[in-house]
C-alpha cells in the first residue's frame, strides 16, 4: 500500500474533518490528476474531446469519492415515505385514459439501459442479444412494442439504448435488422472510467486503449451516469427540440417494462394540474426482494436507500418486509427538461457505489459507480407508483429464462403477459443448479421447455436432462449426486415429487 493510501485510510478512519485529512485529499486529487493528464495524452486526436470529458467526470466522482466517509445515509433521519408520495396504480389506471392519447404518447421517448453483457449467463457480447422467446432477443421486444404503439396510434416514439464501450458496436451492426420497422433507434454511449489500485487509488490504465490487456482497465460507471452521457450526446437537446417530454428508462433485461399508457397520461394531465419531474415504479417486497433498494422519506424528500448505505446495525431493520414494503424496481419516468436544468446547474447528486472487484491477474481494484433512481432526490414534485409485480419481471439467470420461455407466458406485439389458465397470479419460484448457468448448457438440457402452468417451486441440481413435453406440477425437487445423471422421460408428469441420484421418484 502505498504511504499515500495508508495515511488516507488512517486519516479518514477518525472522525471529525482535520487539517491533515485534507492535506491527504490534496496529495490524492493531484496525484490523480497527473496520472489522468497521462492518460489523456496517449488519445488520438479523432478521441480527444470525448476522453477529455468522460476523464473530467470521473475526477468530479473521484473528488467526492474522497469527501465522503461512512454510509451516507443517517439512519435516524430515515422515515417512511408520506402515504400521498406513493400512488397506488390502480388509482391511476382507473382515471381512465384521454381521447388524445396519441399526442400525449408522441411527448415520449423509451431508454433502453443496454450496457451490459452477457456474462453472466455464459454468453459473449451484449446481453440484450440473447434470445428469450420464440427466437425474439431482449432488443427485439422493445422495437415490437413501440412499433405496435407507433402502428396503432399513429405516432413517433423513439427508442434509445444507453450503450457501454462494451456493447456499443456489437448492438450497432444489429440495428440494420430494424432498418424498415416503424420506431426510430437512436444510442449513446455512457462514459468509460478507469479502473483504480485499491491500495494506490490511481488509474491501473497506462493510456486511453481498451482492447487487448487494457479491457480490465476501464469500466461502465452504472446507470447513474445516464443523466451526464445523455446530456454529453447532443441527444437530449435533439429530442427537447423535436417536442419530446420525457423518458421512461428501464433496463432492457426487464421484460415488464413496457411503456405504460395510464402511468404516461397521469405525468402528462396530473390530477393537481402540477406535473411530476421524475415518476419511480416500486412494487411490493416479497422474501427474495429483501436487498431491493426502497423508497424513503429523508429530510422532506423522496430518496432512494440502498443496502450498501445502511449502517451494518441497521440492515436486519432494511430487509424487513414489514417497515419497508416496498422496493424500486427501475422502471423510471423522467422529464427532459428537468434533466438538462439540472446538468447545466451540475446539481444532480448521487450516492457513490463502491465496487470492489479483482481482476484476473489477482489485483484488487475499485470502481466508482452511481445509480439513476439515486437521483430522485434532486429532481422536484418525485412521485413513487406502486405497480403491479407484473411490470418487474427482470431476466438476470437461466432460472427466469426457463419462467418467460414456458407456457406461464404469452407473447404479443412484445410484451409479455402471464397466461390466464394460471389459476393464481404468482410466479413459481424457480432454481436451477449451477450445469444450467450458461444459456447454452441449460438449452441442450431442455428437449422442449416444460408445463409450468400449476408449478410452485421447482428445484434442479446437477447433471438432469428433460425429455418432450415434460409436465411440472406443485413442489419437484430434482437432485443427481455428483457422478450420477437424471433423465426425466418424455411425456413425463412430475406433482409434488422428489426425484433423487439413483431415479426414485418419492411423493412429496
Amino acid at each position: 500500500m502505498s504511504s499515500f493510501a495508508k495515511d488516507f485510510s488512517k486519516a479518514m478512519s477518525q472522525a471529525g474533518p482535520s487539517q491533515f485529512q485534507e492535506v491527504i485529499r490534496q496529495e490524492l486529487e493531484y496525484s490523480m490528476k497527473v496520472e489522468l493528464d497521462k492518460i489523456l495524452a496517449t488519445a488520438p486526436s479523432n478521441e480527444l474531446e470525448h476522453t477529455k470529458k468522460d476523464l473530467e467526470g470521473f475526477k468530479k466522482l473521484f473528488h467526492r469519492f474522497l469527501q465522503e466517509k461512512g454510509p451516507s445515509v443517517d439512519w435516524g433521519k430515515i422515515q417512511r415515505p408520506p402515504e400521498d408520495s406513493i400512488h397506488p396504480y390502480e388509482k391511476i389506471k382507473a382515471r381512465g385514459l384521454p381521447d388524445n392519447i396519441a399526442s400525449v404518447l408522441n411527448k415520449l421517448v423509451v431508454v433502453k439501459l443496454n450496457g451490459g453483457l452477457g456474462t453472466s449467463m455464459g454468453c459473449k457480447g451484449p446481453k440484450s442479444l440473447i434470445g428469450v422467446r420464440n427466437e425474439n432477443t431482449f432488443l427485439d421486444l422493445p422495437v415490437q412494442q413501440i412499433e405496435h404503439l407507433n402502428k396503432t396510434y399513429n405516432t413517433d416514439v423513439p427508442l434509445v439504448l444507453m450503450n457501454s464501450f462494451n456493447t456499443d458496436e456489437d448492438t450497432k451492426k444489429i440495428l440494420q435488422k430494424y432498418s424498415l420497422s416503424r420506431v426510430k433507434i437512436y444510442t449513446f454511449n455512457q462514459s468509460r472510467y478507469p479502473r483504480i489500485n485499491k491500495e494506490t487509488l490511481l488509474p491501473i490504465a497506462k493510456d486511453v486503449s481498451y482492447s487487448g490487456e487494457n479491457t480490465e482497465c476501464w469500466y461502465p460507471p452504472g446507470h447513474g451516469d445516464i443523466y451526464g452521457s445523455f446530456y454529453n450526446s447532443g441527444l437530449l437537446d435533439n429530442l427537447i427540440a423535436e417536442g419530446k417530454e420525457y423518458i421512461f428508462v428501464s433496463n432492457i433485461d426487464n421484460l415488464g417494462a413496457t411503456v405504460d399508457l395510464y402511468i404516461l397520461n397521469h405525468l402528462m394531465n396530473p390530477p393537481n394540474g402540477k406535473r411530476c419531474e421524475f415518476v419511480m415504479e416500486v412494487t411490493n417486497k416479497t422474501r427474495a426482494d429483501v436487498k431491493g433498494g426502497t423508497l424513503t422519506q429523508y429530510e422532506n424528500k423522496l430518496r432512494l436507500v440502498e443496502i450498501a448505505q445502511v449502517p451494518k446495525a441497521h440492515v436486519d431493520e432494511f430487509k424487513s418486509v414489514s417497515k419497508f414494503k416496498i422496493f424500486n424496481t427501475n422502471n423510471l419516468w423522467i422529464a427532459l427538461s428537468a434533466i438538462k436544468r439540472l446538468q447545466e446547474k451540475n446539481a444532480i447528486d448521487m450516492e457513490i457505489i463502491v465496487n470492489p472487484k479483482t481482476l484476473d491477474g489477482g489485483l484488487n481494484v475499485i470502481q466508482l459507480e452511481t445509480a439513476v433512481g439515486a437521483a430522485i432526490k434532486s429532481f422536484e414534485n418525485s412521485l413513487g407508483i406502486n405497480v403491479p409485480r407484473s411490470r418487474f419481471l427482470p431476466v438476470k439467470t437461466t432460472s427466469d429464462l426457463l419462467l418467460v420461455m414456458s407456457n406461464l407466458y404469452s407473447l404479443n406485439a412484445g410484451s409479455l403477459t402471464m397466461s390466464e389458465k394460471r389459476e393464481f397470479p404468482t410466479v413459481p419460484l424457480v432454481k436451477l443448479g449451477s450445469s444450467f448457468t450458461k444459456v447454452q448448457d441449460y438449452l441442450r438440457r431442455f428437449e422442449s421447455i416444460p408445463d409450468m402452468l400449476e408449478l410452485d417451486h421447482l428445484t434442479v441440481s446437477g447433471d438432469v436432462t428433460f425429455g418432450k413435453n415434460v409436465s411440472l406440477k406443485g413442489t419437484v425437487i430434482i437432485i443427481a449426486n455428483h457422478g450420477d445423471r437424471i433423465d426425466i422421460p418424455a411425456g413425463a408428469v412430475l406433482e409434488n415429487k422428489i426425484v433423487s441420484g439413483n431415479l426414485r421418484i418419492l411423493d412429496h
